[in-house]
């Protein structure tokens, strides 16, 4: 645990009444003090980084000027907001962030009255403090609702959409743009923060609202006046679209000026209707690495504050000419673990098959590190489209391109095509386009918990017609079964989970035995070594042994693979790569309940209407008393963990299958 007596402003603050007690130096100490925490306890833990560290400033202003949790923040996805946590009362905690059973690494409703808003996507906090504008409206509350969002969120059409209702409403909103956009950096400085206290302050507003009494009984004078002031706003700063949507603008401002940001702050309390405050901010400030590669610590992961630090002494004592041990061993903790993950396979492959052809194109909203697009990115410039936060957009631009004989690849998050599932529907299944769509993060994700699993893919993709649904096992797979899914001329979707599977290397030159529909019997403990062709072998059962068939659905197979070498001996045990979701193998599916005692389906999908229910319907129409088992995410919403943790509190680990197994057959 970070000792917070480190601190001796920081740890005076137990709520933002206690911010209210500072004066405006002390605030200043107590960004510097903030930061340093931040550093100090997520080099411990982990987290986001680089953004955190930008919002600090603001984060302070904001709950020092209102007042929270009456007046109510949303912050827009949410990755920003480990200071708000800090200053709200979880600085203790915050070492648990995205840790099992501690804080969440988004704001939470259950987790605290100050986050007054459940977030992880982007582009929802303009909405929902919409929403609770209305609502305070229609309860007689005078409290403040205040939407946080940055400049990446603003690409997505539903900012645009609320932005629009609340301008046309004269709602009591204040939308706060946080921009760290470099390109804008210049804007901000003396005289842009100057205009900003203007344009916030009473004077201003008065007289501009005295003016349209006067001069509106006078249309020629008035729209003069108006177009006057438009030209003078237009010239300093570019706020005319969000006035043409009814908001007053205000800004840009230096939002890590403290001083500026209280008084612009406070001036906009006072005001009522639609306010706009343009804020423009650092990503990693403070932390001169994150600065200079935000996107790099926009996730750290533990150690990266003692190794930067390590390596600037190394550096120190490789210019002094200090040959020493310390030396080797910084380079052993940067080296990166052996083997590729599943963003990597994808980022190899769809380089390689962009050079076999050129049709092919590569989409993403606004994902190209995540979704592993880099190297194609700066390959292939002229067939790369980052369309920014606007799934919706990524999945009909790539129905367009198709349209038209090009080859787009959708390189998307699971839990991010749920945005874009009627345009799958209606733009790219229903026309049956050639679309391949590379879904990462399917199944548990980890830390980053419920808003990021890819729990429902599987599910939400099934009951589409003409799709095709691969899951690869292994890392091997996931590259043949890219390259099988871009050959075909139909919506395809290959499913595969984050980071890192079995290990297994890509085998470039294998002709993978791939069939739409087909799976292979990968274990069989009544033979030494089960081939392509064994799946429809005669099967002879057992005197002395129950047989239990294991379909795997994904990257869990090699869970089903350890847990039947365990029980080989003690069941006539299969294990089966189903490989397709759909279409489904329901020969091979027919063939196995005939004699087996017991049949279990493995996904990292929710079990309802997941690839468990394929094999319940199809099996629905068979006479056969052979139970089954259906094992996955169950009915609820996973809680941040590892990915490890969560299978194995699902059962869905080698322990869990053999658990299962034994409790349902127990061994004779």
């Amino acid at each position: 645990m970070t000792d917070l007596l480190r601190y001796p402003l920081l740890s005076t603050i137990n709520s933002p009444e206690d911010l209210k007690c500072l004066d405006k130096d002390q605030l200043i100490l107590l960004a510097t003090e903030l930061r340093s925490f931040l550093l100090q306890t997520l080099d411990k833990v982990g987290g986001h980084l680089s953004s955190n560290l930008g919002a600090v400033e603001l984060t302070i202003a904001l709950h020092r000027i209102f007042d929270t949790p009456d007046d109510k923040i949303i912050w827009d996805v949410g990755h920003q907001a480990y200071p708000h946590k800090i200053l709200t009362g979880r600085a203790q905690q915050l070492d648990s962030i995205r840790i099992k059973d501690g804080l969440s690494g988004f704001p939470k409703r259950s987790e605290s009255p100050y986050d007054a808003f459940g977030v992880g996507h982007s582009s929802t906090s303009i909405s929902a403090a919409l929403g609770m504008a209305i609502a305070a409206n229609k309860n007689g509350l005078k409290q403040k609702s205040i939407a946080v969002i940055g400049d990446g969120a603003m690409t997505a059409g539903m900012a645009f959409e609320a932005l629009n209702h609340a301008g046309d409403l004269d709602a009591d909103l204040l939308v706060i743009l946080n921009d760290n956009d470099m390109s804008i950096s210049p804007n901000v400085g003396g005289l842009s923060n100057y205009f900003a206290k203007v344009l916030s302050g009473k004077f201003y507003s008065t007289v501009k609202s005295n003016s349209k009494k006067v001069l509106s009984s006078m249309p020629s004078v008035w729209e003069l006046a108006c177009r006057a002031e438009e030209h003078m706003k237009g010239m300093v700063i570019p706020g005319t679209l969000f006035e043409e949507l009814g908001f007053n603008y205000i800004g840009p401002v230096d939002g890590h000026d403290l001083p500026t940001l209280l008084t612009t702050l406070k001036n906009i309390k006072q005001l009522s209707g639609p306010q706009f405050l343009h804020v423009v901010t650092r990503k990693g400030k403070g932390f001169e690495p994150a600065e200079q590669a935000p996107t790099q610590y926009h996730a750290a992961a533990p150690g990266f504050y003692k190794n930067y630090k390590e390596s600037q002494t190394t550096q120190e004592q490789i210019a002094q000419g200090q040959d020493n041990q310390q030396t080797e061993e910084v380079a052993a903790i940067s080296t990166p673990p052996v083997g590729l993950t599943y963003t990597q396979v994808f980022s190899e492959w769809i380089v390689d098959a962009a050079h076999k052809n050129e049709q092919l194109i590569g989409i993403t909203p606004a994902m190209r590190e995540g979704s592993g697009l880099v190297a194609f990115s700066e390959q292939f410039s002229d067939r790369y489209y980052d369309v920014g936060i606007a799934e919706q957009h990524s999945v009909t631009l790539a129905a367009g391109m198709a349209c038209e004989g090009l080859k787009p690849v959708v390189a998307i998050y699971s839990s991010f095509l749920q945005r874009a599932y009627d345009q799958l529907i209606h733009d790219v299944a229903l026309q049956n386009l050639s679309v391949l769509f590379a879904i990462d993060r399917g199944g548990i994700v980890g830390g980053d918990g419920a808003t990021h699993s890819g729990s429902f893919d599987l599910s939400f993709m099934r009951c589409i017609p003409n799709m095709t649904i691969m899951a690869p096992a292994d890392e091997n797979e996931c590259y043949h079964m890219l390259d099988y899914g871009f050959s075909l001329n139909s919506p395809v979707a290959v499913r595969y989970p984050r980071g890192k599977g079995a290990g297994q290397a890509i085998n470039k030159q294998q002709v993978l035995q791939l069939e739409t529909g087909k799976g292979e019997l990968v274990f069989d403990s009544h033979k030494e070594t089960p081939t392509h062709d064994s799946v429809n072998a005669p099967v002879i059962k057992s005197s002395s042994q129950k047989i239990i068939v294991i379909l795997s659905f994904g990257s869990l197979l090699n869970e089903a693979l350890m847990a039947a070498e365990k029980l080989k001996n003690s069941y006539h045990i299969k294990v089966i790569n189903m490989r397709f979701i759909k279409p489904l193998d329901s020969t091979l599916i027919f063939e196995q309940v005939k004699t087996c005692h017991l049949l279990l389906t493995l996904e990292d999908n929710t079990i309802i209407g997941g690839a468990g229910s394929a094999v319940n319907e199809s099996l629905a129409s068979q006479i056969s008393t052979c139970p089954i088992i259906n094992l996955g995410l169950p009915d609820t919403y996973p809680e941040h963990a590892t990915q490890q943790q969560v299978h194995h509190d699902y059962g869905l680990d080698c322990a869990g299958l053999m658990k299962t197994i034994q409790e349902k057959i127990p061994v004779q």
